[in-house]
């Protein structure tokens, strides 16, 4: 089945399948969050990203192989909600930004900032710090090597623009931080993942930054 990224609260999972990693995605709760499982093709290993909400969906998208770690992209409640059930059910290491961890429902075993490294079995994710929706969010890179980048961004870039913030210095610091750390790193055929929604290109949305930056969100 060719993967679009569009799944909605209820429905069926989508899945990618990479050379190295199998990535599915699933909405749920009434904010539409999604929430990432991803899967070493070589060892089975599996790290969630965002238990948002629903941990009954969530386990049985994990399955019987279990859970090594979850990543918690922010703090924002509609993300964690479901963190203490899934890590009770798992026993999976919790991640999350350094800003960020100490307002989660769960204790934070390991935290992470620019440059930081998650394994998910043989594959690598990359830590990127994109401070503005909040002090501590993170975005995860997947350089395959065998294709295009992969980004799972959180609630700080989506279709259209960079997450909400709530004072100008902090969407300042946002727009910043993606522009630089993402658009001018990551080339186009990059695809990346949002906390709420449609997946897109950087291709698709680097001909609105100086459109974002001059409406101010």
């Amino acid at each position: 089945m060719t993967y679009h990224g569009s799944v909605t609260p209820g429905g069926p999972a989508e899945v990618r399948e990479l050379a190295h990693l199998i990535i599915t995605k699933l909405a749920v709760s009434e904010m539409a969050n999604n929430v990432y499982l991803l899967r070493c093709r070589l060892t089975d290993e599996q790290v969630l990203i965002d238990a948002a909400d629903d941990a009954p969906a969530i386990l049985s998208m994990v399955g019987e192989d279990g859970l090594a770690r979850i990543v918690t992209t922010h703090k924002h409640w509609d993300h964690h909600r479901a963190l203490p059930d899934v890590v009770a059910a798992t026993g999976a290491e919790t991640i999350a930004g350094e800003a960020d961890a100490a307002e989660l429902p769960v204790p934070v075993d390991r935290t992470v900032t620019d440059g930081d490294r998650i394994a998910v079995g043989r594959a690598e994710l990359e830590v990127m710090h994109l401070v503005g929706h909040t002090p501590g969010s993170i975005a995860l890179l997947y350089d395959d090597p065998n294709g295009t980048p992969h980004l799972f961004t959180g609630d700080s870039l989506f279709p259209g623009g960079v997450g909400k913030t709530w004072s100008e210095e902090d969407f300042g610091t946002l727009v910043d931080d993606v522009e630089h750390k993402v658009f001018d790193r990551l080339p186009d055929e990059t695809w990346f993942y949002p906390g709420h929604g449609d997946d897109s290109t950087l291709g698709a949305e680097r001909p609105q930054l100086g459109e974002w930056r001059r409406r101010g969100w």
